[in-house]
């Protein structure tokens, strides 16, 4: 480990293009380095720390504070900072001026230390891949591993290309509100538009979410609770341990019932704030709860903001009012006025839906449309047909207020949803039916205190029990099928599997929350295996951020109580893209508490063949009477008060669908989902998927550090470590890891790493090979060409400083420049392409070149003189073609949100502000990219 100290000289090996950093300060295992030139300030663990040292030699001419030159006769060492000797004098480290790091790369080639052509050929097309990589609209969008779900795409791919988006994503559910929540994550946190994280959820889904981020995008969110934050609190910057991390997991009740917590995490300072469920933040116009509290506190220092939710507008104005002010307070102050634009937005809706249906238009929608867009362009419309309607809607979708901020697409108008085949098994035990009763009456109390009291102990008897016994036939009925059984809690996982072990000869997995998470993708990857499990067994909390969708049968061994939970167990099957029918198997035992959850849940709300919306609400009207009823099995008169219940569900069931029909948005719905625009995204994406390229560098970039790959099947290989160490590569154990280049191989496997050029590994190759000085000089013989000459082949860098927040690589990311020169100076790369290079070089001795006076004094400088000055007028036409582009997008940009908000009140002030800023900010960033020598090849080319 390094040792550092204040005003020492440092640069990044990872992001080299941020120039000399200096040490501002180090603490118990941090240090912290500015880089002036690109006002950045970066926080690094001592123990890995990706900086190397700069150190000045002997000739090099460096400035000081007062921009003054001076020469380097000698260096000396003091122990903690470097002194510079010259003939004006000493210089430290800590008076040195603005300087930049240009030397190393050529000082390699002239003492011989070169590396051979095919290593330099890594580092060319390492530089070409990279700036590739940052510069692809899919940047972002192939790292998942999830299908390729058209809406999931649009949606992210809209929110993200905001200026610190704010939005509410309000999908039914089933339809991916998480996954598009992590899209929009990931997408900016690649791009370094975002670093810092907050994602509030529920208790219930803290490991959902831990577990999505991980084995879906390859990102790593710290879980706090206030364990954790204690054993932090004296170690984390500013004593503060929300500093500590840059993303964050947490409860929203741990925060709102710890003022100090809450108050160590507003200060924290967020980029983005996620808020999962955010309909339970309860706020009305006369009370707010602690949770809402604490949200809006943070929503107002967070720059960007997701909140996520299923329930639709129409079951909760008031709330959903809520909701929207935590997105924009000042846009969304006043309630009342709220109410009434939702009427106006209810005649663009009819609008378009007439347009979309084909109906003729009203004569007043026409008097309307006049007012928005001209009486000419409207008396035109019929004469432009088809184009002149579609782009009439566009606008008009553009215009309509709440799709700036909401998004909200419904099963209805999307297709890939399989059909529920619901199987209700009514049981009766072969003797002893009241005893058993009385058993499943205590099983279902102790599941209800469950909640309560998570340590309470359950006792079963599941080898006689009827349900298990029926398990076994249908294990033996549908074989070879798999099964996904969901039960309450882990002890009956255990038990159940230890049942089944002596009844049933079938393979059963288990899922359940104590499982390491390597053990659940073991266990999942089984599961999945042909010859695998055939019978998953899963705790509630288990299965979360989970889903089995080749398993086509669902077994409901028990039932939750609340209609959120229910949906919740049934989506880990029925999600978009199933594809085939789900079949539901729910056994019970007649006259037990389970017979009356599967009456409501089936009569009552028909919830095992159709997606229930409005869970919430049922749940909390209805939930009370449920228990009541479900306790009150055992005792007669039940069967009245069941048969009232499910009566008075079932009524307000149908009550709430027509509410929800009457009040969909289907203009906002369209908004949500635009077709083109996502299939051009998932078009680019599976063209990527298919490419081999990465497959091809991968594999380059493995056999040179000394990784054996092994083939497992088309795609797909186990890499483990041969001759390297702990450092290369220390995403890879020494037990090896699976790995898949296929998507479709690696969403059925789960404990196989996909791999794309999103995935950790790949960057962390792309700047392992980059900042580890890999190939950046190297001597090579050319031979099968009829000339013989010398010639130098150099790459230069063009980088631009970078801020934070600022997504430069939109336009201008790190761009390789090749020129390749003779020995006369003269420009000839158009002479040797890359092909010829990489097919007819091979190494040689460079000695004697390097021992020839002449050359090394005066040929070698002349002709890097001439490169350099070629690569500045390549670095013109660059800086051109991204400022061109740059202003082309963003004047469309601006151009379009200026006029948006004249007409929609949804377009935040800010939004413009900051798109005019940003643009600024580009140009100059732009306008001040450098070029720097990354690697050297000099070659002797011989006529033989």
């Amino acid at each position: 480990m390094e040792d550092f100290y204040p005003n020492q000289r440092w640069v990044s090996e990872g992001e080299p293009e941020l120039g000399v950093g200096i040490v501002v300060e180090t603490n118990k295992n941090r240090v912290q380095v500015n880089f002036p030139a690109a006002g950045e300030t970066r926080q690094y663990a001592l123990a890995n720390a990706p900086l190397r040292r700069v150190v000045f030699k002997p000739g090099d001419t460096i400035t000081d504070t007062n921009k003054h030159s001076f020469t380097i006769d000698r260096v000396q060492d003091d122990g903690e900072l470097i002194l510079y000797i010259g003939s004006q004098g000493t210089l430290s480290e800590a008076d040195l001026g603005d300087v930049s790091v240009k030397h190393g790369v050529n000082d390699r080639l002239l003492i011989g230390d070169v590396d051979k052509p095919d290593v330099f050929a890594l580092r060319r097309i390492t530089l070409a891949y990279d700036h590739m990589r940052r510069i692809s609209p899919i940047n972002g969008f192939v790292g998942g591993r999830i299908d390729l779900i058209p809406h999931q795409l649009y949606i992210a791919h809209e929110v993200s290309s905001r200026y610190a988006p704010r939005v509410l994503l309000s999908d039914q559910v089933g339809l991916g509100k998480t996954i598009e929540a992590c899209l929009i994550m990931h997408r900016l946190l690649l791009s370094g538009q975002v670093s810092r994280i907050l994602i509030l959820v529920p208790d219930s889904l803290i490991h959902q979410w831990f577990v999505e981020m991980l084995r879906r995008f390859n990102l790593w969110f710290h879980i706090f609770d206030e364990e954790r934050c204690a054993a932090l609190d004296d170690s984390a910057p500013e004593g503060n341990p929300f500093l500590d991390d840059q993303l964050i997991i947490c409860s929203t009740s741990f925060l709102a019932s710890s003022q100090k917590r809450a108050q160590q995490a507003i200060s924290a300072d967020w980029d983005m704030l996620v808020v999962d469920e955010a309909h339970h933040l309860a706020w009305s116009l006369e009370k707010v709860s602690p949770e809402y509290a604490i949200v809006e506190l943070l929503s107002q220092v967070a720059k960007g903001l997701l909140l996520l939710t299923a329930t639709p507008e129409q079951l909760g104005v008031e709330s959903h009012f809520a909701r929207l002010r935590l997105l924009d307070p000042e846009r969304y102050s006043d309630y009342d006025e709220f109410i009434n634009e939702t009427q106006d937005h209810k005649v663009i809706a009819n609008i378009v839906e007439d347009f979309s249906t084909g109906k003729a238009l009203k004569k007043k929608d026409k008097a309307l449309l006049e007012t928005l867009f001209g009486k000419e362009r409207i008396a035109k419309l019929a004469e432009k047909g088809e184009v002149g309607k579609n782009q009439l809607i566009e606008d008009l979708l553009d215009q309509h207020g709440p799709g700036r901020v909401v998004f909200r697409n419904s099963r209805a108008a999307m297709s890939g949803f399989p059909n529920r085949k619901a199987h209700l098994i009514s049981l009766v035990a072969e003797t002893n039916q009241e005893e058993w009763v009385k058993r499943l009456a205590k099983e279902y109390a102790v599941d209800k205190e469950l909640k309560i009291n998570p340590t309470t102990k359950q006792q079963f008897r599941f080898s006689e029990d009827p349900r298990v016994k029926w398990l076994v036939a249908l294990l033996e009925q549908l074989n070879p099928e798999k099964v996904v059984l969901i039960c309450r809690s882990k002890a009956k996982v255990l038990a159940l599997e230890k049942a089944m072990q002596k009844l049933s000869s079938a393979k059963v997995g288990v899922f359940h929350e104590d499982l390491t998470i390597v053990q659940r993708d073991r266990n999942a990857a089984w599961f999945a295996e042909e010859g695998g499990a055939r019978l998953l067994l899963c705790s509630e909390i288990g299965s979360e951020g989970r889903n089995f969708q080749f398993a086509h049968h669902l077994v409901l061994f028990d039932l939750p109580v609340h209609p959120e939970l229910l949906e919740q167990r049934i989506g880990r099957l029925d999600r978009i893209g199933q594809s085939e029918d789900i079949d539901i198997h729910v056994p019970y035992l007649k006259g037990s508490p389970q017979e009356v959850l599967v009456r409501w849940f089936h009569e009552g709300l028909n919830a095992f063949e159709e997606n229930i919306e409005g869970g919430n609400q049922i749940g909390e009207l209805f939930n009370k009477r449920l228990e009541e009823t479900a306790m009150a099995a055992l005792s007669s008169g039940s069967s009245e008060q069941l048969d009232a219940l499910v009566a008075d569900t079932a009524a307000y069931q149908k009550e709430l669908k027509e509410t929800l029909a009457n009040g969909r948005d289907r203009l906002l719905e369209m908004n949500s989902f635009r077709p083109l625009v996502a299939e051009q995204l998932v078009e680019k994406i599976k063209a990527a998927d298919q490419d081999l390229s990465l497959e091809i560098y991968m594999i380059k970039v493995f056999e040179h550090f000394g990784i054996e790959m092994e083939d497992l099947a088309p795609r797909t290989y186990l890499l483990h470590p041969v001759r390297t160490n702990s450092t290369a590569f220390p995403s890879i154990p020494d037990g090896g890891i699976a790995i898949t280049f296929d998507r479709k191989r690696a969403l059925s496997r789960e404990d196989i790493s996909f791999i794309s050029w999103d995935h950790p590994m790949v960057t962390g190759a792309i700047d392992m090979v980059l900042g580890s000085g890999t190939g950046d000089a190297s001597f090579g013989v050319l031979r099968g060409t009829e000339d013989s000459s010398i010639l130098l082949e150099i790459i230069f860098v063009l980088e631009t400083a970078g801020r934070q927040g600022i997504n430069v690589d939109r336009f201008l990311p790190n761009t390789p420049l090749r020129v390749v020169v003779n020995h006369s100076g003269e420009e000839v790369t158009d002479d040797y392409p890359v092909k010829l290079f990489n097919k007819q070089l091979i190494p040689g001795q460079v000695s004697d070149l390097i021992e020839n006076e002449t050359f090394v004094d005066e040929i070698l400088p002349d002709m890097i003189k001439n490169a350099t000055e070629i690569a500045e007028q390549l670095k013109e036409k660059e800086l051109e073609a991204g400022l061109k582009d740059m202003n082309h997008t963003l004047d469309h940009e601006i151009g379009r949100l200026a006029s948006l908000y004249k007409r929609n009140k949804a377009i935040r002030p800010d939004e413009i502000r900051t798109a005019l800023e940003q643009k600024n900010e580009l140009t100059m960033l732009i306008g001040e990219a450098r070029i720097r020598m990354d690697s050297i090849q000099l070659i002797r080319e011989e006529n033989r």
